[in-house]
């Protein structure tokens, strides 16, 4: 079987699940208590007003109408436009808006968590039992204990007093000027070093305590795996033949010490999914998870099942890339087997 065909399969596979939780979003948005025609009108609407807007946004029809339209709409790509958010702004234009931010967010978080995280738990695998090993393990351990709702609200509240409480320290003048703490990073002029240097500083925060959900786990997994890796049979015989330890370390130890860390890696977009919404309103990144957070309180309906939906796609889209990056790490993993 070649890999496209691997792929293939792998994305037939994915249609069922996708349909399934579009259909458990559009049961928990329409049956829910959201009342999108009471947050239009307000609490003192009379009810011929009320029976107006729900004729005009289709809620008078039945369910299994509703529900046709709502999956034709979504698999069609139609993702309609905000009720009460923004009324009358399209769901294209809003993640226009807010998805750089989230996908900034995003990606300075992955690159703290990998680039902290895995090196620290493979120098600690290298080096077992020493200083560096234990002070490495218990920072990891300590550093995944700390709760992001906790970390978030201190971080905000340290840097925010950081001259009076970091003994003259100022951090939004360290490098270069930035905004306030909790307000949203420029991200219109990347290309010159000074707006490139806010920007990355303006995340950084933001960045550290949503990369922390993870980095914990990586240092004690990667520690793990180079351990066992370290033991195996394999590199005992690469050592036997007189192998440089440059060569076994970097060909035998770190690359099949990387196979267990797949999933671990991979799931950084789950808990970028979950966490930015507490992490983006503690920080006013004003992102995805910050729009889905007032779509959802505002009973934003059509909002609520299109960032759903797109949410949906991109998890059945990891774990596809999971699949295929087992195959390139592992040569081992064939596609026959699946």
């Amino acid at each position: 079987m070649s890999r496209w065909t691997y792929l293939g399969k792998r994305l037939i596979m994915s249609i069922p699940v996708i349909i399934l939780g579009t259909t458990l979003t559009f049961v928990i948005v329409r049956m829910g208590p959201l009342n999108p025609v009471g947050a239009i009108l307000g609490p003192d609407a009379n009810p011929a007003a009320y029976e107006s807007i729900e004729q005009q946004l289709g809620l008078n029809q039945p369910l299994w109408a509703q529900y046709i339209d709502f999956m034709t709409d979504l698999f069609t790509f139609d993702l309609g436009q905000s009720w009460v958010y923004s009324r009358d702004t399209g769901t294209y234009e809003l993640l226009a808006t807010y998805a750089p931010r989230t996908i900034w967010l995003g990606f300075w978080s992955v690159v703290i968590a990998i680039f902290i995280g895995i090196p620290l738990g493979f120098y600690a695998g290298l080096n077992p039992n020493t200083f560096s090993d234990y002070l490495a393990s218990f920072g990891g351990i300590v550093w995944r204990a700390m709760p992001n709702f906790w970390l978030a609200v201190i971080l905000v509240a340290v840097l925010s007093s950081s001259e009076d409480l970091l003994f003259g320290f100022e951090w939004q003048t360290f490098l270069v000027n930035t905004p306030e703490i909790v307000t949203p990073p420029d991200l219109s002029n990347l290309t010159d070093p000074t707006s490139l240097l806010q920007a990355i500083k303006k995340i950084a925060p933001a960045a550290l305590v949503l990369g922390s959900s993870t980095m914990g786990n990586e240092v004690r997994l990667a520690r793990t795996a180079v351990l066992e890796t370290v033991n195996s049979n394999y590199v005992e015989t690469a050592k036997a033949k007189g192998l440089p330890g440059r060569t076994i370390v970097w060909k035998h130890i770190f690359r099949n010490a990387l196979i267990p860390l797949i999933p671990v890696i991979t799931n950084e977009v789950f808990i970028l999914i979950g966490g930015s919404v507490l992490v983006e309103t503690v920080f006013a990144i004003n992102g995805i998870g910050y729009l889905f957070f007032q779509a959802t309180i505002q009973a934003d309906l059509p909002l609520v099942g299109s960032l759903m939906f797109i949410f949906i796609l991109l998890i059945v889209g990891v774990n596809i890339l999971q699949d295929i990056l087992y195959t390139i790490v592992d040569p081992r993993v064939g596609y026959d087997n699946d």
